[in-house]
């Protein structure tokens, strides 16, 4: 029976994904869903190249919609969400990316073209262009004798303004942005391994920033488990693309918690679903059940489990597409 209240796409999934993972995603959408309604809190984890893939044409307005409360990225997703917005039309598709030799690769590089499967982020474009901005932020707190985490300076950047004239996207197509103008919150683990930690890094090395500019991970786990804490009397869903550190690091907010806190009251995640192509294999995160998370005091025996074995530039847009009854 077709549901007049429904978006075309959300009915189109309604009525033709119905079994195997296709079911898994109607199940995983409408228990997100219900999340919302019973007035859960939801954490979305992002990790692989999806900013790179645009993930932010959809998820910006899951944002709006304050249908997500928190966010836990890769630095690599923190910044080329930015970096699409100003150099967009640098950007270069290589479709036929599985037959390029050594050789084409290392022309690439020599091009200023850092690619990521089909698509090539433009250096001189992308990275430096942040760079000339990002720096003199960093700097400005450190003479001012403040600090702040990887996020903070980047909505710092979004917010200023300076980048405006350079956009080349739509800004509400920037998840990013829409993070910013709502200060919402986020963890950004393994910053440090993104190329701007990586230009951050080099600037210590120079003796021209300190280290202790930049907040650390640590202090990011602390802001977690009071954020959890405060914001857990509902119960707090984990939606989760991908695997990694992205996913790994805040999920373990919960046993650390109740294990090393001794904060015995402390619930488990009352939601959890993951999208991964990763097959379940010796010590894969990524490829992990949801179960086992169980043995690792995550999740509980009786928490909405779901994973969706599928690429997620495919099944994430569809699931959001379902959330935004489009």
């Amino acid at each position: 029976m077709t549901n007049n209240n429904r978006g075309d796409i959300s009915q189109f999934i309604d009525t033709y994904f119905l079994h195997f993972n296709a079911a898994s995603l109607v199940d995983a959408a409408k228990a997100y869903n219900e999340q919302l309604e019973n007035g859960s809190k939801m954490l979305v984890s992002l990790a692989g190249a999806m900013s790179t893939a645009e993930i932010g044409k959809i998820f910006s307005e899951i944002i709006r919609k304050d249908k997500v409360h928190i966010v836990s990225c890769t630095g690599a997703n923190l910044e080329e969400d930015i970096m699409n917005l100003v150099a967009h039309s640098h950007y270069k598709r290589i479709p036929n990316y599985r037959d390029l030799t050594p050789q084409d690769e290392r022309d690439l590089l020599v091009k200023g073209l850092n690619r990521v499967t089909d698509t090539c982020i433009p250096e001189d474009e992308a990275f430096r262009k942040l760079q000339r901005h990002i720096f003199k932020i960093w700097k400005d707190a450190e003479e001012n004798g403040e600090r702040f985490f990887p996020h903070e300076f980047m909505y710092k950047l979004l917010m200023s303004g300076i980048l405006e004239n350079t956009y080349e996207i739509d800004p509400r197509d920037s998840w990013m942005y829409a993070a910013a103008k709502k200060n919402l919150p986020m963890v950004v683990p393994g910053w440090e391994d993104s190329t701007m930690g990586n230009i951050f890094a080099s600037y210590v090395l120079k003796g021209e920033l300190k280290a202790s500019t930049m907040k650390s991970g640590i202090e990011y786990m602390t802001f977690l488990a009071d954020w959890y804490t405060i914001n857990s009397g509902n119960g707090i869903g984990f939606f989760q693309i991908g695997g990694g550190i992205a996913g790994d690091f805040p999920i373990c907010v919960v046993p650390m918690l109740y294990q090393d806190m001794e904060k015995e009251d402390t619930p488990f995640w009352n939601y959890f679903c993951q999208i991964s192509d990763s097959t379940t294999s010796y010590g894969s995160y990524s490829g992990a059940v949801p179960n086992e998370k169980i043995t690792w005091g995550k999740l509980d025996i009786n928490t909405p489990k779901f994973m969706i074995e599928s690429d997620a530039t495919i099944v994430a847009p569809l699931v959001f597409a379902y959330l935004l009854n489009m």
